[in-house]
């Protein structure tokens, strides 16, 4: 009954009534001060980068036709279909090699090659401890022994001036990584391989276009091999290639990757010139290939014209180092963009913290990889009874030691890594990065240190 009356005694809500209220709301919010703008968004400050950068892939109906123009013609095998042939000269003719093979995926790419170089059992493969596990586990797959050339920091780059120091009388070759779109010191790892007598295997798969003194990477070695897996900045979801300039090298890549028939013996009479796998590309992700090749120019042209906008304002940020080129290195992929993080400048804020707080202002990025050379998983490999047989047990014990790289160690506790995707924002963008790695910096002593 009270209630009944005390909702009786309420004036009418008017149309007047009502806007006066909503007007008055605002000023009664406005009491609580709101955060000031430098506030970190991770405190509940608003974000330096509030919109979402662009989504990966970038694809139209150029990519729908081809796809569909591939499966009505009902040759999805590159052995009737002609995408797969169509593809190899396109990126032969960007690249300027000689020859391509397109084959399932990078990793493919490098098996293929070390087979077709020789590498057998007992051999031992330079490579560098920061990469992707594929550069090593194809090594493996050959029952040879890898053995880790140290990170020059500065670059994230294989150390050219330590890998005489690696080289045995049982390397067969070595496996220099393009890392992240940028380029190694070539003019250093050549002249070692020539007198050598090492072949080189370049993996350029995160470095298409990529450039040393003016000439495409993955043409300088013996073998170049590329990766166009989805995260690639030329991508199928999977596939690879192999770029040679060496007509015998090609033909025993490609022998490897039909399953043991080379090009030159490509008749259907179960006949087969040595072992190998299956490792073809299919004629879709081919098709796929050739259609976004359109677009690689201009994706490139944008990260590239960002990169350099981003680096200058980075440069100027206290405990930001943004990996340095070499000299010979003319055009940078840009398929990582990757600087180091030092936490004495943020007021001793970890690297995770950092990553989250820059998470939180809209910017994605990753801590990068981890000491490959001391994953676990190796311990494994070389325990394993092949390879005890293989190798002499002394080799076998010495091997971690052998193999520590403390510069990488370190660059792995500072790493900071951009994908490709962040470079494709507009130039805006890149200004609203460096605002909010500034404003972690102003504010580090206030973050949560996890």
């Amino acid at each position: 009954m009270f209630l009944y009356t005390y909702t009786q005694m309420r004036p009418p809500v008017t149309r007047r009534r009502f806007l006066s209220a909503s007007t008055l709301a605002p000023a009664a919010f406005s009491l609580e001060a709101a955060p000031p703008a430098d506030t970190p968004a991770i405190l509940g400050g608003t974000k330096a980068h509030p919109t979402p950068f662009p989504s990966w892939p970038v694809f139209d109906q150029s990519e729908e036709r081809a796809i569909l123009d591939t499966l009505r013609s009902g040759k999805w095998y590159r052995g009737t279909g002609k995408m797969v042939d169509q593809f190899q000269r396109s990126y032969a003719d960007l690249t300027g090699a000689r020859f391509c093979l397109a084959t399932a995926n990078g990793t493919s790419a490098l098996l293929a090659s070390l087979s077709a170089l020789g590498v057998e059992p007992g051999d031992e493969v330079l490579v560098p401890p920061y990469t992707f596990i594929a550069t090593v586990n194809v090594v493996l797959q050959h029952r040879a022994l890898p053995a880790f050339v140290d990170t020059d920091a500065q670059t994230f780059q294989m150390d050219a001036r330590k890998i005489e120091a690696a080289i045995t009388a049982q390397t067969r070759a070595m496996i220099p990584v393009h890392l992240g779109g940028s380029v190694c010191d070539l003019d250093a790892i050549l002249p070692i391989g020539a007198r050598r007598r090492i072949p080189i295997v370049e993996d350029a798969c995160q470095a298409h276009l990529a450039e040393w003194r003016g000439r495409k990477v993955g043409t300088y070695g013996q073998a170049g091999c590329f990766s166009f897996q989805a995260s690639k900045n030329l991508n199928c979801g999977e596939g690879g290639a192999i770029l040679c300039n060496d007509e015998n090298l090609f033909e025993r890549c490609y022998s490897f990757h039909n399953n043991g028939t080379g090009l030159q013996r490509r008749v259907p009479n179960f006949s087969y010139d040595s072992s190998g796998a299956n490792l073809r590309m299919p004629e879709f992700q081919a098709a796929l290939l050739t259609a976004q090749m359109a677009r690689i120019e201009a994706q490139s042209a944008t990260r590239t014209a960002n990169a350099t906008y981003l680096t200058s304002m980075l440069n100027q940020i206290p405990g930001i180092a943004p990996a340095r080129l070499y000299e010979g290195c003319t055009r940078n992929a840009y398929h990582l963009y990757m600087f180091r993080y030092d936490k004495s400048q943020f007021a001793g804020l970890p690297r995770s913290a950092f990553l989250k707080a820059l998470a939180a202002e809209g910017v994605p990025a990753s801590g990068g990889y981890r000491p490959l050379n001391r994953e676990p998983f190796l311990k494994e490999a070389l325990s394993a009874r092949g390879y005890l047989k293989l190798f002499p047990a002394k080799t076998l014990s010495e091997w971690h030691e052998r193999n520590r790289c403390p510069v990488n160690d370190r660059l792995c506790e500072e790493a900071v890594w951009f994908s490709q995707t962040v470079l494709l924002a507009p130039r805006k963008s890149m200004e609203l990065i460096a605002d909010a790695i500034r404003k972690i910096q102003v504010n580090a002593d206030r973050l949560p240190n996890v």
